[in-house]
């Protein structure tokens, strides 16, 4: 009897295993399909460029006040990749940013026996960037304008910067060398707008980044920062829009 109902346990467990085998099955065949919406054989190659310029004159803003001074950023980053299979592609990016911040004069006013006066501040500095990029692209159903992708990235960077305070005797000033490495995800949208030519956006959800400063200032004084971050969120000043061309 002992036996017998052993017996009936096992036969139980195997019928319930291979109905949830059948059902695994039968979830796992959803009836979801990937159409090839980047065929296998295809060039990538495009430019996001960025420029953003500033102008004050005795501006006021909150506790700062006769703020005049001017500056401007430009970014301008190529990039160039391959399609070794139906949706996978891999290439990479160069980049070269720019900024330019002079400032002629400012006061901070906490309250009225607590000021600050910046005069005669410049700031100028240069970076490059090397990117290795590969991509997974996910077609909407059957449509071939509209797809999505997700971009790995393995970027490495290094500029200079160099930054001025006074005039004459007054004058001080710092020189930086930095160096950089950033690995993150970058998913997004591209829309075709003809059979060559696309229009993509992306932003940046996960990722490391270090970074590494030396600093030189008056020429005497050496000091070096070392920056490390992990995070997984959604950053809102790494979205990139870019053209986009397909040959």
């Amino acid at each position: 009897m002992y036996l017998t109902k052993i017996k009936y346990v096992i036969l139980i467990l195997f019928i319930a295993a291979a109905a949830g085998r059948m059902s695994g099955q039968e979830v796992f065949r959803r009836g979801l399909e990937q159409h090839p919406f980047i065929p296998k054989g295809q060039w990538i190659t495009g430019v996001s460029v960025s420029y953003t310029q500033s102008s004050q004159d005795n501006y006021q803003f909150f506790i700062i006040e006769n703020l005049n001074g001017d500056t401007y950023s430009f970014k301008v980053s190529p990039m160039l990749m391959y399609a070794f299979q139906d949706n996978m592609a891999a290439g990479g990016r160069v980049a070269y940013a720019r900024s330019l911040t002079r400032l002629r004069n400012a006061s901070v006013i906490v309250d009225s026996e607590t000021s600050y006066d910046i005069n005669n501040l410049y700031r100028l500095s240069h970076t490059y960037y090397g990117m290795a990029a590969f991509r997974n692209y996910i077609s909407l159903g059957n449509s071939k304008r509209f797809g999505l992708f997700n971009e790995m990235q393995i970027q490495l960077g290094g500029g200079e910067s160099k930054l001025l305070n006074g005039v004459n005797e007054d004058l001080t000033g710092t020189f930086e060398r930095n160096y950089s490495l950033d690995i993150g995800l970058a998913p997004g949208m591209c829309m075709f707008l003809n059979n060559y030519s696309a229009i993509e956006v992306n932003v940046g959800v996960l990722g490391f980044s270090y970074n590494s400063t030396k600093a030189t200032t008056d020429q005497i004084y050496v000091s070096r920062r070392h920056y490390k971050s992990a995070n997984f969120n959604v950053n809102l000043f790494s979205i990139t829009f870019g053209v986009v061309f397909y040959l």
